[in-house]
């Protein structure tokens, strides 16, 4: 059985696009990053740092080979703590060339979604993300990788549905 490549590397694969849809209130509430900042450690110059947060890294390098990185965040409102906290961070995000959008979860409830968060590289791979009920990744099997034209059709159009209602993250403001 061959190892799925990983989200680094498939990133460094991409040549137009990746997108990222997120529906979940809670993630990884064990995250380090997320504990500091439930204890007060919230400047804003800690999110924006390269070496503190590798993530920014790898889309500043990404974004800069002229790949558009797009993340849409389906939310609940009044929202979470875990919510507070990634809208706090997405400074960072937003300054290494991601594109991040905010869609309040009562403005999709007509929409078909795919039942997991995803991720779409160069509209022909999907990796879904499998999370356990408290937000932390499945001890199952965190990623399914797949090319099923119907399910990389399905997440495209879930995904542009989304980003065309969803306000900027600049301009959205946390309920």
């Amino acid at each position: 059985m061959t190892k799925e490549p990983s989200l680094e590397e498939l990133l460094a694969r991409t040549r137009r696009s990746a997108v990222h849809l997120e529906m979940r209130d809670v993630y990884m509430q064990s995250d380090p990053e997320y504990v500091a900042w439930q204890e007060g450690a919230r400047g804003t110059s800690r999110y924006l740092d390269q070496e503190t947060r590798p993530w920014l890294r790898l889309m500043r390098e990404t974004t800069g080979r002229g790949v558009a990185v797009r993340r849409a965040r389906i939310v609940s409102e009044p929202v979470t703590d875990y919510i507070r906290f990634e809208h706090h961070v997405t400074a960072g995000n937003i300054a290494a060339g991601e594109q991040v959008r905010w869609l309040p979860r009562r403005r999709a409830s007509d929409l078909a979604l795919p039942g997991n968060d995803f991720w779409l590289f160069d509209d022909s791979l999907v990796v879904l993300l499998h999370f356990t009920g408290d937000g932390e990744l499945s001890p199952a099997g965190d990623e399914e990788h797949t090319r099923d034209p119907a399910l990389v059709r399905l997440c495209a159009t879930a995904f542009e549905a989304v980003w065309e209602r969803a306000v900027p993250h600049e301009e959205h403001q946390l309920v």
